[in-house]
């Protein structure tokens, strides 16, 4: 297997684009004996005539037509590389705060990516309560937060809406007592939304758990003690959904970008991974429902 030199490539591309050996080589702070020495090397690696320079000036063969295209992605993929690599642009540290109830299975798998493609830059993940990451946000102690709303607060992005439902314990039968038992977080910004329900709907309910602890919500619902809303498809291995049409809907949520509008250069690709992943979620949700 022979390996293709990126500065023969380099130049071959300048060449393509001047329309010529000499203008390529002023391009490229060389000399027009340089140029053409790493022309002929590449074209005695092929074994192919790139250039064609019978006429005036130089234009491609059928050969070098065909090269063209992959020597441009050749070339950039190495300058995106070493400037990623070295480039104190791409450097730093960034703090990502994510509701507890939604960093599966998107968060994971961005934090693997940017260590990935931007080994120098150290994204430290923020766990916490919509409420609390948003004090965090305006205070500037946090580069990019989601959060989970009725709809986007100002400076918001939606990036995907999700339907709030009721979860129980696996073959549990909490959802068929009444008064309802629920278990609620102090701090859950879903308790608010439910609780306006159950009263606008005069359902039968009782506060079952009232906890500080998003664990003691988790062991007292999968013991079939209460029920409690989370997003679908973000619930617990240990939750089972309620099914449909016995208690009251509760509506969508919309998971939510802020992202400071002053930011430093390395967010960005924080910011498109978090659309596209987002973006990616909602497609596959949609093939779901059909």
């Amino acid at each position: 297997m022979r390996n293709l030199d990126i500065t023969t490539l380099r130049s071959f591309v300048a060449v393509a684009d001047a329309g010529g050996v000499t203008r390529a080589a002023g391009f490229l702070n060389l000399t027009q004996s340089a140029v053409s020495m790493q022309l002929k090397r590449l074209e005695d690696m092929l074994g192919l005539a790139l250039l064609d320079r019978s006429g005036r000036g130089v234009s491609l063969t059928p050969a070098g037509e065909q090269l063209l295209k992959y020597a441009r992605r050749m070339v950039d993929l190495n300058d995106e590389i070493y400037s990623r690599l070295t480039m104190t642009d791409w450097e730093g540290e960034i703090v990502l705060g994510v509701p507890h109830d939604i960093v599966y299975p998107v968060i994971p798998r961005i934090m693997k990516k940017m260590q990935r493609d931007f080994p120098r830059v150290r994204l430290q993940l923020l766990s916490s309560y919509t409420a609390e990451l948003k004090e965090l946000f305006a205070r500037g102690a946090v580069d990019v937060i989601l959060t989970t709303e009725a709809e986007p607060g100002e400076g918001g992005e939606g990036l995907l809406d999700v339907p709030l439902r009721w979860y129980g314990a696996p073959n549990g039968t909490a959802w068929k007592t009444r008064p309802l038992r629920i278990a609620f977080s102090r701090r859950c910004g879903f308790r608010p939304v439910a609780i306006a329900l159950m009263e606008r709907e005069q359902f039968d309910w009782e506060l079952s758990v009232d906890s500080e602890s998003d664990r003691t919500i988790e062991v007292s619902v999968s013991a079939d003690l209460a029920v409690t809303p989370v997003l679908e498809g973000h619930a617990p291995a240990h939750f089972e959904l309620v099914p449909n049409g016995v208690l009251p809907e509760l509506g969508m949520q919309t998971i939510c970008l802020y992202a400071a509008g002053a930011r430093p250069r390395i967010v960005e690709p924080l910011v498109e991974m978090l659309r596209n992943e987002f973006c990616s979620l909602r497609g596959r949700n949609d093939l779901a429902a059909q």
